[in-house]
C-alpha cells in the first residue's frame, strides 16, 4: 500500500528552533522540502562532504594506477623509488606486517634519507584537508612539468649551450639569434649572427642552459613521484574519512533544513509531510517539547512524497524500485506484488538458462555468509538484506526455469530430455513458447484491467476498464491467429469483443466530460491497435531467451569442435568457454535491465495507470550513529 501522508506545521518559540530540529531528527519521521534552501552553511557543509568524496577518489586513484620510475635524476643525484604495479606491493620486505597494509612504505626515502610518505604523522581528522592540499601541489607541479618539457622540445635540437654567452655576445654587437627554416623538423635549427635568410623565423633565447631546465624537470618528477606515493600509501586510510560521511550528509542536512525553518517574531515554523501512522508518535513528543502542530490533508495542487509499504513478503522490491530510481505517484497504485512476481518470471525467460541462474544463486549464498551481522548488529542493514533477497528470489527462478527447459550452460541432460515440460517448451516450431509468452502478457495486462475496475467499483467508469480486458483478450486471440498458434477465433470471442468495446465506448467519458474528454474516444481505434501492440511485445521473453541459449551453444559447439589433439586443446577449449559465456551472461543481464522493466514499467503500467511520476519519502533523521 501507499501509506497517507499529511501535511504539517510544526511551530515553536523562535529561540528554540535549533533544538526541536534536533528533536525533529532525532524522531525521524517527517519529510521536509530541502530543495529552497540555499544559506552560506549549507553551501559550507555541502563543500566538506564533496571534499571528502573528492578525497577518497584520490587515494583511490592512487592506489589502483600508481606506477613509480625507478630512478630519478635530480642535480646528478639519484632517488630510489620503489617501481610499484600494484598498491599491495608497497611494503618494506622486512615489515611482518599485512602487504595491504598500505602505510608502510619505508623504502621511499629523498636523496638526504628523507622518508617521502607525507600523511604518516596526519590524523585522521586532518587526513582529507591533507590529502586535497597534496593534490594541489601535484596539480601544479604536473603543470610546471609539462612546462619543463615544452622548453626542452623547442630548445634541445640547439644543444646545451649557455644563453649567458649569447648576451654578452650580442652586447659586443655580435648579433646572435635562432633561428628555425619554414618547413623544417624540428632539429632543422641554428645559431646566425647576422642577417637571417628569408622565411627563417626567430627563436627567443632561452632563460637558462638546457641541462638546468632539464634538472629542473626530474627535479619535478621526483617530487610528483614522491607525492604519488604517499597517496598510494595513504589509501590504506581511506576508511578514516568514508567513515565521516554519515555524519558530513547529517550536517548537510541540518543546515539545510535550518535555512527553510523560517520565523515571524517570536515564532519559528517549518512545513513537511508525516504518514498518517506516525501521527501519534509526533503528537507524544510535541506535548513534550510545547510545540503547536498544525495537520491537515493535502491540497489538489499539492503532492505528497510516496511511501511505500508492501506486504512483508514482497517489501524488498522497495529496493529494486529505488535501485531503478523509480517511485509511483502518491495518487497511484502500489504495484509492488505484481511487479515483483512478474518481474522473477521475465528474469528467469530472459537469461533462459539453469546454469547461469546457479551461478547467482551461489554468488548470492556467498553474499549472506559474507554480510552476517557482526558483532553488537542484530541484522544485516535492510538495503543489503533486500538486495540478497531479491537475487535470491530471481536466481531461484531461474535455476527453475532451467530445471523445465533442461537448459544448462547450453547444453541438456539427457535423463531430462524425455520430461513433459522439456518437451512441451521444446516444441521445434516455437509455437508452444510463443503462446506461454502472449498467455504470460495477456494475464499481465488484464490484471492491470481488472484491478482498475475493482478500484472504481462504485464509479460507472469502472465498465470501461472490464471493457478493456475484453479487448485484451480478444486481441490475445487475434495475436495467436497471426502467428498460426490458433486456426481461427472462436466466434463467442467476438460477441466479447463487440460488448466490450461497447462499454470502452460508452463508459470511458462521463456525459459530463464530453466537451474537456470527448477527444479521447476519437483515439479509441489506435488504442485498441495499441493494445494489439503490447501484447505482441511479450514475445521478446522468447526471442532473447532463445538468442541467450543459441549464443551459449554456439560457443559450446566452437570449444568442443577445435580440430586439436585433446592435450593441446584444453587450454583454448577453456577459454572459449570462459569468453563466450561470460559475454553471453553479461547480455543477459543488460536484457533484463531492459525488456524485463520495460514490460512492469511501461506495458503494465500503462494499463494500470501508473506514471512513475512520484518522488520517495526521505524522512529528515539522523543517519549517523
Amino acid at each position: 500500500m501507499i501509506v497517507p501522508m499529511e501535511h504539517l506545521t510544526l511551530l515553536c518559540v523562535a529561540s528554540e528552533g535549533e533544538k526541536a530540529l534536533e528533536s525533529l531528527r532525532e524522531l525521524g519521521c517527517v519529510h521536509l522540502d530541502l530543495s529552497a534552501a540555499a544559506s552560506p552553511e549549507l553551501a559550507e557543509a555541502k563543500g566538506e562532504l564533496a571534499d571528502a568524496e573528492r578525497a577518497v577518489r584520490i587515494l583511490e586513484k592512487a592506489a589502483k594506477d600508481f606506477k613509480a620510475i625507478k630512478e630519478i635524476k635530480v642535480n646528478n643525484e639519484f632517488k630510489e623509488i620503489k617501481v610499484v604495479n600494484d598498491p599491495n606491493d608497497l611494503k618494506d620486505p622486512n615489515d611482518s606486517k599485512d602487504p595491504k597494509d598500505l602505510n608502510n612504505l619505508k623504502d621511499l626515502k629523498d636523496t638526504k634519507g628523507r622518508k617521502t610518505d607525507i600523511f604518516e604523522a596526519v590524523r585522521n581528522a586532518d587526513l582529507t584537508d591533507a590529502v586535497l592540499k597534496a593534490d594541489a601541489e601535484r596539480t601544479a607541479l604536473t603543470e610546471q612539468a609539462d612546462a619543463l618539457r615544452q622548453t626542452i622540445r623547442t630548445y634541445a635540437p640547439f644543444g646545451d649551450f649557455d644563453p649567458a654567452l649569447a648576451q654578452r655576445l650580442r652586447s659586443e654587437g655580435v648579433p646572435v639569434k635562432l633561428a628555425q627554416g619554414p618547413g623544417q623538423p624540428p632539429e632543422r635549427k641554428a645559431f646566425f649572427a647576422e642577417v637571417l635568410p628569408e622565411g627563417w623565423s626567430e627563436v627567443p633565447l632561452p632563460a637558462e642552459r638546457l641541462s638546468e631546465t632539464q634538472a629542473k624537470l626530474s627535479g619535478v618528477e621526483a617530487r610528483i613521484a614522491g607525492i604519488t606515493a604517499s597517496l598510494a600509501a595513504a589509501s590504506g586510510r581511506v576508511s578514516a574519512i568514508t567513515d565521516r560521511y554519515p555524519g558530513l550528509k547529517d550536517k548537510v542536512a541540518f543546515a539545510a533544513a535550518q535555512d527553510v525553518l523560517a520565523t515571524q517574531g517570536a515564532v519559528s515554523y517549518i512545513e513537511g509531510w508525516v504518514p498518517v501512522d506516525a501521527l501519534p508518535r509526533l503528537r507524544a513528543k510535541a506535548v513534550t517539547k510545547a510545540w503547536g502542530l498544525l495537520v491537515r490533508d493535502a491540497r489538489a495542487d499539492e503532492t505528497p512524497p510516496t511511501l511505500i509499504r508492501p506486504p512483508k513478503l514482497f517489501r524488498p522490491v522497495a529496493a529494486l524500485f529505488k535501485g531503478l530510481g523509480i517511485a509511483p505517484g502518491y495518487t497511484e497504485s502500489d504495484v509492488s506484488v505484481p511487479f515483483m512476481c512478474y518481474f522473477s518470471l521475465f528474469f528467469a525467460m530472459l537469461v533462459g538458462d539453469g546454469g547461469y541462474g546457479a551461478i547467482i544463486l551461489a554468488l548470492t549464498l556467498w553474499g549472506w555468509r559474507k554480510t552476517r551481522p557482526k558483532e553488537g548488529m542484530r541484522h544485516r542493514p535492510a538495503l543489503v538484506r533486500s538486495w540478497l533477497t531479491l537475487l535470491t528470489v530471481f536466481s531461484s527462478a531461474t535455476v527453475v526455469w532451467g530445471i523445465l527447459s533442461n537448459t544448462w550452460f547450453g547444453a541438456s541432460l539427457p535423463f531430462a530430455k524425455d520430461w513433459a515440460t522439456v518437451k512441451w517448451l521444446g516444441d521445434p516450431t516455437y509455437g508452444h513458447m510463443m503462446l506461454l509468452c502472449f498467455t504470460i502478457g495477456v494475464s499481465h495486462l488484464v490484471l492491470a484491467r481488472v484491478w482498475n475496475g475493482v478500484c472504481k467499483i462504485n464509479d460507472t467508469t469502472c465498465l470501461a476498464e472490464f471493457g478493456w480486458a475484453g479487448v485484451l483478450v480478444f486481441m490475445y486471440c487475434v495475436v495467436n491467429w497471426i502467428v498460426g498458434i490458433f486456426s481461427g477465433i472462436p466466434s463467442v470471442f467476438y460477441w466479447v469483443f463487440g460488448v466490450s468495446l461497447a462499454l470502452v465506448f460508452g463508459f470511458t467519458v462521463k456525459p459530463s466530460e464530453l466537451k474537456t474528454r470527448g477527444a479521447e474516444l476519437g483515439m479509441l481505434p489506435l488504442n485498441v491497435m495499441s493494445a494489439l501492440g503490447d501484447i505482441i511485445s511479450y514475445v521478446r521473453l522468447f526471442a532473447v531467451g532463445l538468442a541467450s541459449v543459441k549464443v551459449a551453444e554456439n560457443f559450446n559447439g566452437m570449444a568442443m569442435g577445435l580440430d586439436m589433439p585433446l592435450w593441446l586443446k584444453i587450454v583454448p577449449m577453456v577459454l572459449i568457454l570462459l569468453i563466450g559465456h561470460g559475454l553471453n551472461f553479461a547480455m543477459a543481464g543488460l536484457s533484463i535491465l531492459v525488456h524485463a522493466v520495460r514490460l512492469n514499467t511501461l506495458e503494465f503500467s500503462n494499463h494500470k495507470g501508473v506514471s512513475w511520476s512520484g518522488y520517495d519519502f526521505s524522512p529528515f533523521r539522523r543517519t549517523s550513529g
